[in-house]
């Protein structure tokens, strides 16, 4: 094959792929929007904010590390929950800043002798601390394992059947409890549901609690906020019909502790734990032949705050794309093996195809297509079907994502936020998806390296939480 001919193939090859890439995502959101449709319909008459009186009790988890800026507003938030019947348990995980000391201080705690339960293997308990002021919060003070070992520390603590795990740095809107329980109650067969993350940057918070929705100044949480908007309201919810969601986010979400426990609990030696489990009890289930859901639930919502330092950003972003390289990895044989049903068969080769090594795929297409351009090999025509395809394409799957939080949930409730997060949609494809890309690349790296996982270090600035 001469060097023209390959050249040719190449610049085939990447154009097929950018169109393979966007145009399965178009497929989910279609998906999205008959799903959502369905959903909105189903719910519309119907409100989720008024006790039934058959809720099952749920323990809220919320692992904290160095959370000191923003954990006496999340907790606050979550003692305010609309729900009958939970309990808050917060476990320190061995944090190095005052954290533990800002919990003590605003909810008056002191030492509780309760023993707890060894069901799963985590690091050193070195207290356990119950609030004077709110009888269903307890502190779990832990020597420092990471996430998964606190996350586990919590589901032993846990008193209740179901378990919502919730980031430090969030705050759950009032109702979100009431509305992510739903589909355990729809449908005896559901082991976990997850709701939608949203960027708290710029928005007004009071005690804890959500006053109105912003956009912030600073230009990458704009970005983060159409990007968590596409990955939520058409990645996830296009996948829920076919029980086919990979990935329920760590911020939040609900499951059913004793499944957890019989799937083992989270795991250690990753750093993306919470796609680890949901991926590990999908494959339980199937293959032991046990009915099972698992669900994403579009309206119960959780605000967190986004970094607004590249720096930060990169670094959370590299851990996400090697979380997701060491889940699906560990999972192949099982996803593509006679029992891997929708999540196996369907989810998994799409993940792999496009996420997990869809960034390499991409920076080497932009790459070559550029150098071959500036190099004469690379007709303008090619290049600007390739710029179409992967530019022109992408700011319509945002823009898409957007029309449909406009058409249905409506959180931002100003035009001037609405037109301005359109404007970002568009401007987001030209520098932000590629700088995201060649982070995704770092962490590839990593998970090639095997790099020692820890817990991520981000920069709080809590403003939006006083």
């Amino acid at each position: 094959m001469s060097a023209g001919d390959a050249s040719l193939w190449l610049q085939v090859g990447f154009i097929g792929y950018f169109i393979a890439l966007n145009g399965g995502y178009l497929g989910l959101n279609l998906l999205s929007m008959a799903s959502l449709q369905r959903y909105m319909r189903e719910r519309g008459g119907s409100d989720a904010t008024r006790y039934l009186g058959i809720e099952p009790a749920v323990s809220l988890l919320v692992p904290a590390y160095n959370e000191e800026a923003t954990i006496r507003s999340s907790v606050r938030s979550m003692l305010q929950l609309q729900y009958p019947d939970f309990e808050l348990v917060v476990v320190n995980d061995g944090s190095k800043d005052a954290t533990l000391q800002r919990l003590m201080e605003e909810f008056a705690l002191e030492p509780y002798p309760e023993p707890l339960r060894r069901t799963l293997a985590h690091a050193e308990i070195r207290g356990v601390y119950c609030s004077r002021t709110y009888a269903n919060l307890r502190v779990i003070d832990k020597a420092n394992g990471g996430k998964a070992d606190a996350l586990n520390a919590g589901i032993n603590a846990a008193r209740n059947a179901l378990f919502c795990a919730v980031d430090a740095d969030s705050i759950l809107q009032r109702d979100s409890l009431l509305r992510v329980v739903q589909p355990f109650l729809d449908d005896e067969r559901t082991v976990a549901a997850g709701g939608t993350v949203r960027i708290a940057n710029g928005s007004r918070v009071r005690g804890g609690f959500l006053e109105a929705a912003g956009i912030p100044r600073n230009w990458l949480a704009r970005f983060q906020i159409v990007e968590y908007l596409r990955a939520f309201l058409f990645g996830r919810l296009g996948w829920s019909p076919m029980n086919a969601v990979l990935i329920i986010s760590g911020a939040f979400g609900l499951f059913d502790r004793a499944r957890v426990i019989e799937a083992g609990g989270y795991r250690h030696d990753t750093v993306g734990e919470d796609m680890e489990l949901v991926v590990r009890l999908h494959r339980y289930h199937r293959e032991r032949r046990i009915p099972y859901r698992i669900r994403y639930v579009p309206d119960p919502i959780c605000w967190t705050e986004a970094p607004e330092d590249a720096g930060t950003l990169g670094r959370q972003r590299s851990r996400w794309q090697r979380g997701l390289s060491e889940s699906l990895s560990r999972h192949a044989a099982w996803a593509l093996g006679p029992k891997g049903g929708a999540a196996g068969w369907l989810a998994w080769p799409f993940m792999a195809l496009f996420e997990w090594f869809g960034p390499l795929v991409e920076l080497a297409g932009y790459a070559f297509m550029l150098a071959g351009f500036a190099l004469g090999i690379v007709s303008p025509l090619a290049l600007t079907v390739f710029l179409s395809v992967a530019i022109g394409m992408g700011i319509m799957l945002s823009v898409n994502g957007l029309l449909l939080e406009a058409l249905s949930f409506r959180v931002y409730s100003r035009k001037r936020d609405i037109v301005l997060l359109f404007c970002v949609a568009v401007i987001e494809n030209f520098g932000y998806r590629q700088l995201n890309t060649l982070w995704r690349c770092r962490g590839l790296w990593q998970w090639a390296a095997r790099r020692k996982q820890k817990w991520g270090v981000m920069k709080r600035s809590g403003t939006w939480g006083q």
